[in-house]
């Protein structure tokens, strides 16, 4: 369906995992003592919501109202103060949680407080990273939480028919077999899946407003195929003299390796965090299979190492009409537009003139 649906999914799933780990610490006898304080814990929530993605969704709106000179100035201001806003709406969280303060219950409230704070930590740095992938092409998105799913179910059953040797106590299932295992199965499927993917202009292509309509783009380098031929004594082996190969199959590579070696830290991180509040899951949104955050726990790590690995080592460095013409959008007034535009006229016709 697209972009902004994939996001709106991820805030859904973002609102499961807050409901799941605020009740994860709360006790029955002390919230009947505070009525209105599980409230909090949203108002919090749904603050953060607006300084993460408040920023970053005007400007897609940006991109997407520019012919409407009314809703042009409206988002320009909603980018102006929306800063303003989120904290105006975080103090008078602070105030209500300080007038809520009862004897007796000061412990209780202040380690609820801190909870609230880890929980927003823990769960919006990584979706911020997420759905900055999914802008920059669902490739980036797609393709990391899938070889964690593959990694996960590769090692099971890896570990169930040849599993002996536990690898790590915090969880006693998972043995050295399981993760050898799905680490070879999840990067020959990193490189299969990114040749696969990379022949789809509508996961590939950056969409840069909030319509939902097809995308045409140049594919780039990264998804153009580059040949090779194969040596002479594979030819008897292999029909093929020459093997075609996406350079976008390397980085997928080292996605396959943080996946398999790096990310599952992010699951024994969470069964520890489980087992220290004596606790068999995070929730029984899925049956079976715990809650929402069972789930997403190693999705976490991988998201925030496929944003920071693509800036890093895919994103180009140089800079381009579309970006100066964002920015100008976005912190030039309609008369300073103006201005530019005529400032840009005469220096044309300047330099016409002395050519001439």
């Amino acid at each position: 369906m697209g972009h902004l649906y994939i996001w709106a999914l991820i805030v859904v799933i973002q609102i499961f995992m807050a409901r799941e780990l605020f009740s994860l610490l709360r006790r029955s006898n002390e919230e009947r003592q505070l009525p209105g304080f599980r409230l909090l814990n949203w108002h919090f929530f749904f603050t953060a919501m607006l300084f993460t993605y408040g920023h970053f969704l005007t400007q897609q709106l940006v991109n997407t109202v520019t012919s409407d000179k009314l809703l042009c100035q409206l988002v320009s201001g909603l980018i102006k103060y929306q800063m303003f806003i989120c904290y105006f709406l975080y103090i008078a969280g602070f105030v209500w949680f300080i007038l809520t303060l009862k004897k007796k219950m000061y412990r209780y409230q202040f380690s609820q407080f801190a909870w609230t704070h880890m929980i927003l930590l823990m769960v919006f740095v990584q979706s911020a990273f997420t759905v900055a992938n999914i802008f920059e092409g669902i490739f980036w998105f797609l393709l990391p939480a899938s070889l964690i799913i593959i990694n996960d179910i590769a090692a099971y059953f890896f570990g169930f028919f040849f599993g002996r040797t536990p690898l790590i106590k915090l969880s006693p299932k998972k043995t050295w077999e399981g993760f050898i295992g799905a680490s070879v199965t999840t990067l020959l499927s990193a490189f299969v899946l990114a040749n696969i993917m990379g022949h789809f202009q509508w996961l590939t292509c950056p969409r840069k407003d909030l319509s939902t309509g097809w995308l045409h783009c140049d594919p780039g380098p990264l998804f153009k195929p580059e040949y090779f031929s194969l040596p002479a004594l594979m030819h008897q082996w292999f029909p093929w003299k020459e093997v075609a190969i996406l350079p976008v199959q390397c980085h997928a590579l080292a996605f396959g390796l943080f996946a398999s070696i790096i990310a599952p830290f992010g699951g024994f991180f969470a069964s520890g965090f489980k087992r220290a509040f004596k606790l068999k899951d995070f929730g029984d949104s899925i049956p079976g299979h715990g809650g929402i955050t069972d789930r997403m726990d190693c999705q976490m790590v991988m998201a925030v190492f496929a944003y920071i690995y693509h800036q890093s080592f895919v994103m180009p460095p140089s800079f381009s009409v579309e970006m100066f013409l964002d920015q100008i959008l976005r912190n030039l007034t309609i008369e300073e537009q103006q201005l530019l535009y005529e400032q840009l006229g005469n220096f044309f016709q300047a330099r016409q003139l002395l050519q001439a």
